[in-house]
């Protein structure tokens, strides 16, 4: 066949105990349900032959296309806090790298293309309903401006996977500025094995942070990168009502994408304890510690580095904690000031973290939707009438009112005009998020009926958040009691 993915492969290039060469397995009979075409095009591959039986066959791990060097990374990771030291790919396959078209070098992976011998007695397989979830919510956060690995295709295998029942098996096509991950740092500093940590630290700069590669301490200033990055992505997460749910050190990239999306979720109704994912029983990763659980990782990172800032052990790990001392800076910063883009602040006063936490509270204490809430101020911003819709979020509507005049006398400093402080709002206030209901409406369309009009409609209506789309306006709508979605899974 004709070479149709211009691979350029750097990762397969590292020595062998970094990961382990293996193939797909075939499937019977893949069939495809979705394929990215914008991000096909961005990647240099030509989307009507990808949609065609060659590439179909690719994307589902039934064909190896040329060029592909087919591996599954090692790694090793804390999960839930107890360290594991050999995790793995044991259901993703590297197909190999391309060279996107702003120059940037992208991993494209099969996830769900059978065992590997990091699979630890899996069967390497994924379930049409987990593939589903990471395509609507990866692409949503894509279009919520965050950084993300991103979803290429869907594919079903024409076979089943055998979970707490048969369900219909599929695989993922996912696009990543790379899969290395605070636990693949993990899987040599367990080994003793520093080389292997200073070769991989030196292919996470030339790749990720190529600024880096001539400062006087290239290894410290990666560290330094990595912590900024995490700051700025959890930050980002928060303020969309985004909950990872399994901030494991082998679901952190150090590229500072959001990657793995498991049991993920978006809040409803505001509360910091919020926990959705079913193995999270202690509510470790509930959505107001994710900042904290972000340093823990780092912190596993620098021990990981220790060895490359200094022979000095005392003075590589002041060095370390110097460098995690940035991180609650770090994150504070960026998570107050979108804390004022979602208010309308255009400027920065010593007492705005009080008014945002204070409206925080309010809505945690009334059980007040998130999104709707951030969203329906923004029409208040340029209409004191938008009060009205605001205030039924609220059980007790005065708790909102009691903010709004002090919100309404801060913004009052400002010499924007109310449609500018609308526009600004509005563009970082979604109206529509892959809520939780919906999702699982969509994946039970799929798996029980072979109905993926409802997917497609979602991924239509999240392409664009910001933006009112009245005939979809139901999407933005917050579950019914009987629709609630109060627990949600990883899949494996």
């Amino acid at each position: 066949m004709t070479v149709r993915f211009p691979f350029d492969n750097s990762y397969a290039a590292l020595p062998e105990g970094f990961f382990a060469r293996v193939a797909p397995t075939p499937v019977p009979a893949p069939k495809l349900v979705k394929l990215n075409r914008p991000l096909a095009a961005h990647l240099g591959l030509d989307p009507d032959w990808l949609a065609g039986p060659e590439g179909v066959e690719i994307l589902a791990g039934k064909r190896v296309p040329d060029g592909a060097d087919p591996i599954a990374m090692a790694y090793a990771g804390h999960q839930f806090g107890h360290f594991v030291p050999q995790l793995g790919d044991g259901r993703a396959i590297l197909l190999g790298e391309v060279i996107d078209a702003d120059g940037v070098r992208r991993d494209i992976q099969l996830k769900g293309s059978g065992p590997t011998p990091f699979s630890r007695r899996g069967d390497g397989r994924a379930a049409l309903g987990p593939v589903l979830r990471e395509y609507i919510v990866s692409e949503a956060m894509a279009a919520l401006g965050i950084p993300t690995t991103r979803a290429l295709a869907a594919v079903v295998t024409g076979e089943n996977v055998i979970r707490e029942t048969a369900l219909p098996g599929a695989v993922l096509t996912r696009v990543a500025s790379s899969h290395i991950r605070v636990g693949t740092f993990q899987y040599f500093a367990a080994r003793s094995d520093v080389a292997g940590v200073r070769r991989l630290a030196d292919h996470v700069i030339a790749r990720h942070y190529p600024d880096l590669a001539n400062a006087d301490r290239p290894y410290y200033a990666l560290l330094e990168a990595v912590i900024a990055r995490q700051a700025a992505l959890v930050a980002q997460w928060l303020l969309v009502g985004f909950i990872h749910g399994v901030m494991n050190t082998d679901n952190t990239s150090v590229s500072g994408e959001t990657i793995d999306y498991g049991p993920c979720a978006f809040i409803d109704a505001y509360d910091p304890a919020t926990v959705f994912s079913s193995i999270d029983e202690m509510g470790r990763y509930a959505y107001g510690n994710q900042p904290r659980i972000a340093l823990w990782n780092l912190t596993r990172l620098a021990e990981c580095l220790l060895p490359l800032f200094s022979d000095d052990q005392e003075r590589a790990i002041a060095e370390a904690q110097s460098a995690l001392g940035k991180f609650a800076e770090a994150f504070d910063a960026a998570y107050q000031a979108g804390l004022r883009r979602k208010l309308g602040l255009f400027t920065a006063r010593d007492d705005d973290p009080d008014l945002a936490n204070d409206l925080l509270k309010a809505m945690a204490e009334n059980a007040a939707d998130f999104t709707l809430t951030f969203r329906r101020l923004s029409d208040a911003a340029a209409d004191p009438a938008g009060d009205v819709a605001l205030r039924k979020l609220f059980t007790d509507p005065a708790a909102f009112d009691a903010w709004a005049l002090r919100w309404r006398q801060r913004i009052a400093t400002e010499p924007q005009d109310a449609a500018a402080r609308q526009a600004a709002m509005r563009a970082v206030n979604p109206a529509f998020i892959p809520r939780n209901h919906r999702v699982e409406a969509v994946i039970r369309a799929a798996v029980d009926r072979n109905d993926f009009a409802p997917f497609e409609e979602l991924l239509t209506v999240l392409a664009q958040p910001y933006e009112d789309q009245p005939a979809l306006a139901r999407y933005a709508e917050p579950p019914a009691r009987h629709e609630r979605v109060l627990q949600t899974f990883c899949g494996t």
